[in-house]
């Protein structure tokens, strides 16, 4: 039995419910990508990168370094040149305040080996030192050639799989604004540009297996990815979610850094109700196990106003 199903078992018993809790179990075999895979959540769409681990291992490293410690969830999208690169990584929005730094590593050594072709993720650096990457990355737009003799080349440690460019050229096509170096050409949402919080946010997390789904549970982690709409449109949010300790019910507390707005319409979005305090997720995908199980019509309760938890109520095979 997986975790997610013995926490659900668990749930089921203390609630004393009689609902079937045999799930849909489909034995599709997890991705064969040879690297890891994380998942990027933005205001407009979500993508999935494959990290080269074997031919920048530091780079990856040191990428996943600040993806662990949750540093680029809340990030934005600071520099949109239209059809070169969409760079951000560096740069969180702070109310009152402004945008602020994202903390640093030390840079790490350039380990440039792979062409910066369309689609590729690559390190951003200091102009006239190769050794200087730390947090900033940039996706490529187009096949810039150009940057692989540049600077000694700007190390290429990932690719956007899938059609997941479809949501990068769709970041391209936003209108920027230039409010300074932290924000030199930021796409925003809106069709007018008011304030910061129009700016494409993103959160970056790693998973297990490379999915299109719009609501995904990871077993081992305890962490849910999805979509909210809040109260039947009054708000379209994306968010994380990670499962806490509990003796017998699946709990679950919202990463508040990873609250950000999204542009609809999201497919198989899942719902609020402030009223009633319900969660619901219409179908969610559960990596579990080197399977995926789909549970449909998930809902979870709040239980907790701050910080902010669910505990699950039910769902059907």
């Amino acid at each position: 039995m997986s975790d997610f199903m013995f926490l659900i078992s668990r749930s089921r018993q203390a609630m004393k419910s009689t609902f079937i809790y045999v799930v849909i179990v489909l034995l599709m075999p997890f991705s064969c990508f040879a690297g890891t895979i994380v998942r990027v959540s933005t205001s407009i769409g979500d993508f999935s990168v494959e990290l080269f681990d074997d031919s920048a291992p530091m780079t990856v490293e040191n990428f996943l370094n600040y993806v662990g410690r949750n540093d680029y969830n809340g990030t934005y999208f600071h520099r949109v040149v239209d059809d070169f690169v969409a760079q951000g990584g560096a740069y969180r929005f702070q109310p009152y305040v402004g945008p602020v730094d994202v903390p640093t590593d030390p840079p790490i050594a350039n380990e440039f080996n792979v062409s910066n072709s369309r689609g590729t993720i690559a390190m951003a650096k200091l102009d006239g030192n190769p050794d200087s990457a730390t947090n900033q990355w940039f996706i490529n737009l187009a096949d810039n050639v150009n940057l692989d003799t540049l600077n000694g080349g700007f190390t290429v440690f990932g690719s956007v799989l899938g059609d997941g460019m479809t949501i990068v050229d769709a970041i391209d096509n936003q209108p920027t604004v230039d409010l300074g170096y932290k924000a030199v050409s930021a796409p925003y949402i809106k069709t007018a540009y008011t304030d910061p919080t129009d700016f494409i946010y993103m959160n970056v997390e790693v998973v297990t297996r490379y999915s299109g789904a719009p609501n995904i549970f990871e077993t081992e982690s305890g962490l849910l990815i999805t979509s909210v709409d809040v109260d039947n449109g009054s708000e379209l949010l994306s968010m994380n979610f990670s499962a806490v300790q509990s003796d017998e019910d699946l709990v679950i507390q919202v990463n508040q850094e990873s609250v950000m707005r999204r542009r609809g319409p999201v497919e198989g979005v899942a719902t609020f109700s402030s009223s009633s305090g319900e969660f619901r997720i219409p179908v969610l995908e559960v990596n579990s196990g080197g399977g995926v199980i789909v549970v449909r019509n998930v809902v979870f309760t709040l239980t907790n106003n701050s910080p902010a938890q669910f505990t699950l109520k039910s769902f059907d095979p």
